[in-house]
């Protein structure tokens, strides 16, 4: 899986998201106001693609924000596109574990963002707790093998050094996962 998706692939933002990032890399979801749409009229959106899709073996990336808090929508999506498309979501992995039940049942490949698996970090860097991340990993490695599962470790400027980073990994291959992005963050200043 590439960085978002196999083949070509259409990203789609979706709003909302329970972290607070210090270094957000897509803000605008949070600030303005979205564009509903119903699974139906993204489908209709997207559908000019196909050719795309159909050539490379690409589909569609929710994203976000959070893409699984949304985890209804992308259902319906999957019903109307059916294996047509491959479809791939984009998460932190902080939602509610029933959504990644939903999720496992649709979705064709993950790329969870960890930010850090130490909870201090993460807290520092998202406001939140990571317990719930690590539950549901735990949780989607059970339901769909790690093999759909990329997982993306950043080294964050002012967070994490890469000491913490390769002791991230090691967690993250202590629970079978394999697939593992380890990449730089460059900020703005």
């Amino acid at each position: 899986m590439e960085i978002d998706g196999e083949g070509v692939t259409t990203l789609i933002a979706g709003a909302g998201c329970p972290l607070a990032c210090k270094y957000c890399i897509n803000e605008t979801v949070l600030k303005r106001v979205p564009t509903i749409l119903s699974p139906q009229a993204l489908f209709d959106r997207v559908k000019c693609d196909d050719l795309y899709f159909q050539a490379t073996g690409g589909g569609v990336t929710f994203g976000g924000g959070e893409a699984l808090l949304h985890a209804e929508f992308i259902r319906e999506f999957r019903t109307l596109c059916k294996d047509r498309w491959r479809i791939y979501a984009e998460t932190s992995l902080n939602v509610p574990n029933k959504n990644i039940h939903i999720a496992a049942a649709c979705v064709d490949g993950f790329i969870v963002d960890i930010k850090d698996m130490n909870p201090e970090i993460y807290r520092s860097y998202t406001g939140a707790d990571n317990a719930q991340v690590i539950e549901n990993l735990k949780l989607l490695i059970s339901l769909v093998g790690q093999e759909k599962i990329l997982v993306r470790v950043p080294l964050i400027p002012n967070f994490n050094t890469p000491e913490d980073q390769e002791r991230s990994i090691a967690q993250l291959r202590n629970l079978g996962i394999t697939r593992i992005d380890a990449f730089s963050y460059t900020v703005k200043k």
